[in-house]
């Protein structure tokens, strides 16, 4: 009950942007619906007349629906940039095969008697297509359509990765901010919505719509009107065009506190974590919310504006433990405190841009960077128990579990298994809580703000002295959920706004506040 009152709550205080976020969903899928139906409908028609192409159509039809729905974005990306377009290009492919596989067994499987029937009475084939064909084969096609519209539905939430929108946002918000209400406030209405465009397909197959020739041309002009609600919500919004991810969108200390702090505007697009930086490099965003430590600053030419009004709280890193772990293994604990303090902002800056842009393994940077500070051993396992490490799905983390676990098989007699790219915060740590991993390395300010949902005065309090932040997050896990926050590694990824440096320096940017004018 208590989920459901905040569900409500949450939907309740966030309508309008829910309105948005269902009417941009409704309009990708049916862009995307739209094209995909005139596309392998008349396709699965002509292969119903050149066998031959059938196998191969098909076949790279097929081939495109098992491709990840993310690793086909990204492959969009680089050639349609971000928002709309690779969005509704992706859900395009995704939707040929349930239309054209389905176009075509439906023709196939008319009773070879009727077809002769019909071309003996002198129909065309044309004709034949026409009034026996397609009226038969009816039925099939709507399955596939159908088909194709739950699927669509669903990938559709991915769009929110790219900048495209709809109910994604909330979604992807919600995991990375550990917030149910958040979640379901999207996956709630995205599923309401394939169950509700499924059985309208239902309705209209089984004829209690109407005549299907008769009222094909009022379908076709619902079908566009429903089509066009991706751009209903669309609007110019002043300011400067920024890419923030929807965890930042989300969050207190994220992009609620940045306006209010500095009295800004932003022409906002969501973008997932990955692309932010891309978008800005090639000039399709302004301003994005970085973390300060990436190796793509570097690379891509970028820079940070300092937060002279102190927006951020500190993002201090440190392995935190399970319940029990400490008592338990203690030199564990000696083993990973032998980082405290010895990867500044600068060396977690290099390892990243290794891994991220020289291509390197994060278990040979991890050893290398253990090596040049006397801190690598071989690995002793004697083959006991199994400690499993866990991370969030990004390259600084994929670093620090290889630096967990060379260090715990070096300087102990565990194992260890490295359960890297678990997803978001949420995971995470509702991972650690059960026990399904024994520690992850987490950061104060998402501690402060993400996990212990701590009150505005206390955190107002604290915000900007690290010390402080630590300390209150290492007291209120453990008193809370009995987690133990080991000595910080020495490095603040924190969030950080990013401009390209061309552009800083052309106009004069340094400061967050200097947006403002």
């Amino acid at each position: 009950m208590e989920q459901l009152k905040l569900l409500v709550e949450f939907m309740a205080d966030n309508q309008a942007k829910l309105l948005e976020q269902v009417l941009e969903h409704i309009g990708l899928t049916f862009i995307s619906l739209l094209l995909a139906a005139l596309v392998a409908m008349p396709l699965g028609i002509l292969i119903t007349r050149r066998q031959r192409l059938a196998g191969s159509f098909l076949g790279l039809a097929g081939i495109l629906q098992t491709v990840p729905s993310i690793a086909l974005l990204g492959f969009l990306i680089p050639i349609l940039g971000i928002g709309v377009k690779p969005a509704i290009v992706a859900l395009f492919l995704y939707a040929l095969l349930p239309i054209l596989r389905n176009t075509y067994t439906g023709i196939q499987e008319v009773d070879a008697s009727v077809k002769e029937a019909a071309l003996g009475i002198g129909l065309s084939q044309g004709q034949l297509l026409r009034q026996v064909e397609l009226p038969l084969a009816l039925p099939v096609i709507f399955a596939g359509l159908r088909t194709a519209t739950v699927i669509n539905v669903g990938v559709a939430t991915l769009a929110a990765y790219i900048g495209a929108g709809g109910l994604g946002e909330f979604i992807f918000g919600g995991i990375a901010l550990n917030n149910t209400a958040m979640i379901l406030a999207g996956a709630l209405p995205a599923a309401a919505l394939a169950v509700l465009f499924d059985q309208l397909l239902a309705l209209l197959q089984r004829g209690k719509v109407g005549n299907f020739r008769r009222k094909g041309p009022v379908l076709l002009a619902a079908v566009a009107l429903l089509s066009s609600a991706y751009f209903w919500p669309q609007a110019y919004a002043p300011g400067w065009k920024a890419g923030f991810p929807p965890e930042f969108m989300g969050r207190k200390d994220g992009y609620r506190n940045l306006v209010e702090t500095y009295g800004l505007q932003f022409n906002t697009t969501v973008l997932n974590n990955a692309l932010m930086y891309s978008a800005l490099k090639e000039g399709e965003v302004d301003v994005i919310s970085g973390y300060s430590t990436d190796g793509r600053v570097k690379a891509y030419e970028l820079a940070i504006l300092e937060d002279d009004r102190h927006a951020f709280p500190p993002y201090y890193c440190t392995p935190i433990l399970r319940r029990g772990l400490m008592e338990e293994h203690p030199e564990v604990v000696e083993a990973l405190n032998l980082l405290a303090g010895r990867i500044g902002d600068s060396t977690m800056a290099l390892l990243n841009y290794r891994v991220d842009f020289e291509h390197e393994s994060p278990d040979a940077v991890a050893r290398d960077f253990l090596i040049a500070h006397g801190l690598w051993r071989p690995d002793r396992t004697q083959g006991g128990e199994t400690l499993i490490i866990g991370s969030k799905i990004f390259s600084e983390q994929y670093i620090l579990v290889e630096l967990f676990s060379q260090l715990i098989n070096g300087y102990t007699d565990l194992d260890t298994d490295a359960r890297p790219g678990l997803g978001g915060t949420k995971i995470c740590f509702d991972a650690l809580v059960a026990g399904e991993v024994d520690l992850y390395p987490e950061y104060t300010g998402t501690g402060l703000q993400v996990l212990l949902n701590t009150p505005d005065s206390v955190a107002r309090e604290i915000i900007t002295d690290a010390d402080a932040v630590y300390g209150y997050v290492k007291k209120q896990f453990k008193e809370q959920y009995g987690i133990d926050w080991l000595l910080p590694l020495g490095f603040n990824n924190t969030y950080a706004l990013m401009i390209r440096e061309e552009m800083g320096t052309k106009l004069r940017l340094e400061r967050v506040s200097d947006l403002a004018w």
